[in-house]
């Protein structure tokens, strides 16, 4: 059972309308996913539309991914991966699912409007409101700038410089930033 099921959706920013995604939102995605300024910094590309469509509507993909509509237009999609962090035997059960790792994409077209902000914003929101998280984290490679800074600009703590760590498909090793919030920092600032 997916994590976002019994929500209540939509749920809306000042710009952005967020919902579960669906199978038919495979299309609209590929379409900014498969373009090198976004491409350049996903984990895996798009490849070729049938088989991004095949991949992105496998339930436990759909389990956690939300899109961000503005206008009716899909302009980005989000992923909330809720987790249990380590604990020790004795109480593990007070740990279990209580973390969640966020991650997002936004349309080039539609980046450097704060789009980003609002929509990674509302999922801190959902994190620690409904789902009732105590910590959040997110990760990028330290030079997708636009990333970091989002996560910046939400309150997350830089938590981890991690140099030369991941191989990016250029073939160069890259550093990466890990970043992390607290559901008592969140409250703090909102």
């Amino acid at each position: 059972m997916s994590v976002l099921e019994g929500l209540a959706w939509p749920r809306r920013t000042a710009r952005l309308s967020l919902r579960p995604a669906t199978a038919a939102d495979a299309e609209p995605t590929w379409r900014y996913r498969s373009l090198p300024e976004a491409y350049r910094w996903l984990t895996s590309g798009p490849g070729e539309l049938a088989g991004w469509a095949e991949r992105f509507a496998a339930p436990e993909r759909l389990a956690t991914t939300l899109v961000a509509e503005r206008d009716g237009v899909v302009v980005g999609d989000l992923m909330v991966m809720v987790s249990s962090p380590w604990s020790q035997a004795e109480v593990r059960d007070r740990a279990a699912g209580t973390q969640a790792e966020l991650g997002w994409v936004i349309d080039p077209a539609y980046a450097g409007q704060g789009l980003g902000t609002e929509a990674a914003g509302a999922l801190l929101e959902l994190c620690f409101g409904p789902l009732g998280l105590r910590r959040v984290t997110a990760g990028c490679f330290a030079d997708n700038v636009a990333s970091w800074r989002i996560m910046e600009r939400l309150g997350m703590r830089r938590e981890e410089h991690a140099v030369a760590a991941s191989l990016h498909r250029d073939g160069r090793w890259l550093d990466g930033f890990s970043y992390a919030i607290l559901a008592e920092e969140w409250a703090g600032q909102v």
